[in-house]
């Protein structure tokens, strides 16, 4: 029991992080995975846009492939289907003429082959990969993009042994928001605060039942 580590899952947020340090100097810091790739699809949209304006002098539109198919970009190479990859390339073949959108999109890749490597080891060799592709890439989104992966390199590692992730956190602040918004805001903060809690409590019963293979209506 003495020898427990406790972990604290937080957004990639400087601020946290600090505040983290100064109340639990002991803790051991995680990132939660979602907020990288949302950092990494970040760091290729913004090359992309950059791309337009200086290959079009405007912004992207729908007769340019790599607009059109922006949310393509996007996705896990992992996750495309045989006709989604060849979609990919060829959208990298015809509106990348410069090759720093295809780097860019290798360095978001590299980062999922990270985040989805089993062992620490592992993740240190998928990292030189993707110090690899940053190289290559050479564009200052990414330069800034590796830059905040190294700054967070000790809590990835924890991630990566811990598994550790706050996405209940964000599911439930997620919750809060769609509540708030579909009452159009609450003046009475006992009422919000019941809504929550009963909303709360219907997705308990309504996991507790899913995981027991039956329904509200058999239970």
């Amino acid at each position: 029991m003495g020898d427990r580590i406790s972990v604290v899952a937080i957004d990639p947020s400087a601020a946290f992080r600090k505040a983290i340090v100064g109340c639990l100097p002991n803790a051991k810091i995680a990132v939660d995975p979602f907020h990288l790739v949302q950092l990494g699809n970040l760091c290729l949209t913004r090359v992309r846009q950059r791309l337009a304006h200086d290959l079009h002098q405007r912004r992207g539109r729908k007769i340019d492939p790599a607009w059109a198919h922006r949310m393509l970009l996007l996705r896990g190479y992992n996750t495309l289907s045989a006709r989604g990859r060849d979609r990919l390339q060829a959208v990298l073949a015809t509106d990348d003429p410069t090759g720093e959108l295809g780097a860019a999109w290798g360095v978001k890749e590299a980062l999922r082959l990270i985040l989805a490597s089993p062992t620490i080891e592992a993740a240190r060799a998928a990292k030189a990969r993707f110090d690899a592709w940053v190289a290559i890439a050479d564009t200052d989104e990414t330069d800034r993009f590796a830059a905040t992966i190294t700054s967070w390199w000790p809590a990835i590692e924890v991630t990566i042994a811990t598994g550790a992730t706050n996405a209940r956190t964000e599911a439930a602040n997620t919750a809060i928001k769609h509540i708030k918004r579909t009452g159009r805001g609450y003046r009475n903060n006992a009422h919000y605060q019941a809504r929550i809690l009963l909303r709360s409590a219907h997705r308990a019963r309504q996991h507790r039942l899913t995981s027991q293979g039956t329904t509200a209506k058999c239970e």
